[in-house]
């Protein structure tokens, strides 16, 4: 069953394009990934949205997601109340529209 994750960053100034060139090739090492998209939702904020094959296949990718996010961890900033750098979410598709 398909599934997706959902993963809020906030960019630092200046760093957009490390934060978006280190997103460039993960479709080489995240296997299961069927298609991503970052979206900017303004004052250097980003969220990535991700489709995988399975939940299974998007647990098996938590380790190279995890290095991806090392390689560019240095250009985000602290989203606050606890979460540290990132705001992930992940789960099963229940209703799919259009």
């Amino acid at each position: 069953m398909t599934a997706f994750n959902v993963v809020r960053f906030k960019v630092k100034p200046g760093m957009a394009e490390a934060f978006l060139g280190a997103h460039r090739d993960i479709a080489q090492s995240w296997s299961g990934l069927r298609h991503a998209n970052i979206i900017e939702a303004g004052e250097g904020r980003y969220c990535i949205i991700a489709e995988w094959e399975s939940m299974e296949a998007l647990v098996a990718s938590r380790p190279q997601m995890v290095a991806t996010l090392d390689s560019f961890r240095e250009t985000l900033e602290d989203l606050g109340g606890g979460l540290g750098v990132t705001d992930p979410i992940a789960g099963l598709v229940v209703l799919s529209v259009k």
